[in-house]
């Protein structure tokens, strides 16, 4: 990603006239793009998501993994 500001394709090349998609980082929470979102795992798969929004887990607590759902706010009694 360019630290000037400066939009840019997955490969290097500028984003022709499009608004970047907003992503917005909650603390101990997920991480919430704006949507329409393809997210591509570890292993390679992909999964998508047409939403206008969608919280991506940071966790990995979630049971929808790489989608939040909001495993992160449960607390386990001592």
């Amino acid at each position: 990603m360019a630290a000037t500001g400066e939009r840019h394709e997955p490969g290097g090349g500028p984003a022709a006239g499009r608004d970047p998609r907003r992503v917005r980082m909650v603390p101990g929470g997920p991480m919430l793009v704006e949507g329409p979102v393809e997210v591509v795992l570890e292993d390679g798969s992909t999964v998508v998501s047409d939403r206008w929004l969608v919280a991506l887990c940071l966790c990995r607590r979630s049971r929808t993994y790489p989608f939040c759902d909001t495993s992160h706010r449960r607390r386990r009694r001592t």
